[in-house]
C-alpha cells in the first residue's frame, strides 16, 4: 500500500494481482532493439459506503518483441472533503478522466512494482531511455610543466 497526499485528498493504491511471465527463452540473447508499451487503465470509480471512492485499474506493460508482458492489477482508495469527493464522482460521470493525482498515485506505485518483477525474470525494466548527454567539446589541453 502507498499513501499519497494532495491537497485536502487522500490517494491510497492497493495491488491485488501482479502477474510477470517472460516469453522468450532465458538462455538467448535478449533483443538489442525493444519497444515498450504501458498502459494505465482506469475501470472506473465508485462511490464506498464510508464516503471514499474506489477506482480499480490495470497496469500493463508489453514488450515488442514479445519477450515478455507483465500486468498489475488493484485500486486506489480516495479519501477526502466530501464535497471535493462528489466533484470527482460527478466529473467521472461526466466522461471525464480520473485526477491526475490518482492516476500518479497509481502509476508511481505499478512502476514500482513492474519494475522488480522485471529484476525477477531477467528482462529490461519499463522505464523511458535516457537521454544522451550532448556532445560537448572537451576544453582545450594545456600542457602544464614545472622545473626546479
Amino acid at each position: 500500500m502507498v499513501q499519497a497526499w494532495y491537497r485536502m485528498r487522500k490517494v491510497l493504491v492497493f495491488v491485488t494481482n501482479i502477474s510477470g511471465e517472460r516469453l522468450w527463452d532465458v538462455e538467448r540473447e535478449l533483443p538489442q532493439q525493444l519497444q515498450i508499451a504501458v498502459n494505465i487503465n482506469m475501470l472506473g470509480i465508485e462511490e464506498q459506503s464510508d464516503g471514499s471512492l474506489n477506482a480499480p485499474f490495470v497496469f500493463t506493460v508489453n514488450f515488442t518483441p514479445a519477450i515478455a508482458q507483465i500486468s498489475i492489477r488493484g485500486r486506489a482508495k480516495i479519501q477526502g472533503e466530501r464535497d471535493e469527493l462528489q466533484k470527482i464522482l460527478q466529473e467521472h460521470r461526466g466522461q471525464k478522466t480520473p485526477p491526475a493525482q490518482v492516476v500518479q498515485a497509481v502509476s508511481s506505485t505499478a512502476i514500482a512494482e513492474a519494475i522488480l518483477i522485471s529484476k525477477t525474470i531477467g528482462i529490461p525494466p519499463p522505464l523511458p531511455p535516457l537521454p544522451t548527454p550532448p556532445a560537448s567539446q572537451a576544453p582545450p589541453k594545456t600542457d602544464t610543466r614545472y622545473t626546479a
